[in-house]
């Protein structure tokens, strides 16, 4: 199969433009034996336009991902995912935006344009004079026309210290910003006091260590104090570690299911609660169109198992797993090799998740934190009073 997929993407870059010279010679094979490697070898030598093996190794890598039709499929250089591996450990850099969509679906149709939905204090974008409503057009230099708000958060963020390009539209203006990549705060996971001794959560991104450090805010370990009522805020949240998604949505339940995993050709694994966390606590759960894969398996097994509410827009709607397999040469491909589904068993790829209580994602991100404390105070008015 795989011999298959390397030929047709070897035809495919030979079978257009005009032929020279008596034909075909007959085939020989590779020193190696490999189409691929002979391929190139011809290629780099014979070529009019001279191309490093390095290139040509790239392309046909990523032709033959391109045959199985798997949107989620990467190719990374070693030093590529240097930097995605930052991301996953929490050590990466961004600008400060939270990201939404001029029609609230997340940009999924190719039509929604994405928007600032706010600017956090004291960040880049903050210091550069970027505005909640400015709507992105592009990013270092490439159109954003098409993207979802996911791949334009993942554009704006990488190595700390690099800098970024970024250009909005404001009104009928062009504005464009060159923002250096800052240390996101607290490692993913921001925590709030609110008033009525409610709790503000944030997850940023699902990196390693993130399950743990939701428990120690929930429990009052870190910061100190058992809240009266949480909001776990998973907006702009594009996903990361499944583990550690399971892990956070854990912390809120005392024991049972939170996912299933069904990989290519092997038995489902269930996923269930390890730690009994805090299942009494009223809690809330803000999603948008920027909330995806591991983050909306927090919120699909909450919303499932009756224990949170869900405050806000559509979710993006992305149910695929994917893995890293490395190369010899410390490249890696990155391949979807299963699907995730929610306790009750829904698949949400390409669904998302309706939230209980529609905010729209046009309105200022203060608008559905508002909604949520209301909620707070009223599932706490509901709860048995203490003996």
């Amino acid at each position: 199969m795989r011999g298959t997929a390397v030929a047709a993407a070897i035809a495919l870059a030979y079978g257009a433009g005009v032929v020279t010279g008596s034909g075909p010679r007959r085939p020989t094979a590779a020193a190696d034996g490999s189409v691929l490697n002979e391929a190139a070898a011809k290629i780099g030598r014979h070529a009019a336009v001279p191309v490093e093996r390095g290139d040509l190794d790239r392309a046909a890598i990523e032709g033959m991902l391109g045959v199985l039709g798997d949107k989620w499929a990467t190719y990374y250089s070693a030093r590529e995912y240097d930097d995605v591996e930052g991301r996953l450990n929490g050590d990466y850099g961004g600008v400060g935006l939270w990201l939404g969509t001029k029609d609230g679906d997340g940009g999924r149709d190719g039509r929604g344009r994405v928007l600032v939905a706010s600017v956090q204090p004291g960040t880049a974008a903050a210091r550069a004079g970027v505005r909640a409503g400015d709507v992105i057009t592009e990013v270092a230099g490439s159109s954003v026309a098409g993207w979802d708000v996911g791949r334009v958060a993942k554009a704006l963020r990488g190595r700390l210290g690099e800098a970024v390009e970024l250009t909005v539209e404001r009104g009928r203006r062009t504005r464009r910003f060159h923002l250096v990549r800052t240390p996101v705060p607290e490692e993913d996971v921001t925590v709030t006091d609110l008033a009525d001794d409610a709790r503000l959560i944030r997850v940023d991104a699902f990196t390693r260590g993130t399950g743990r450090r939701v428990r120690a805010a929930v429990s009052g370990e870190s910061p100190p104090g058992r809240p009266g009522g949480v909001v776990l805020d998973l907006r702009g949240n594009p996903g990361g570690l499944l583990e550690e998604a399971v892990e956070t949505a854990s912390a809120f339940l005392r024991s049972g299911p939170v996912a299933t995993y069904l990989p290519r050709g092997r038995q489902a694994r269930r996923f269930g609660v390890g730690t009994p966390g805090d299942a009494q606590t009223p809690l809330v759960v803000l999603v948008d169109a920027g909330t995806a894969s591991a983050a909306e398996v927090v919120a699909g097994s909450l919303r499932d198992r009756d224990r949170a509410v869900i405050i806000g827009s559509r979710t993006y709607g992305k149910a695929s797993v994917q893995e890293s397999i490395t190369l010899g040469d410390g490249s890696v491909i990155e391949l979807t090799v299963g699907r995730y589904r929610t306790p009750s068993g829904r698949n949400l790829d390409g669904v998302g998740i309706e939230p209980d209580i529609a905010v729209s994602a046009d309105r200022p991100p203060a608008v559905a934190e508002r909604r949520a404390r209301t909620v707070l105070r009223g599932l706490n008015a509901t709860l048995p009073d203490e003996d």
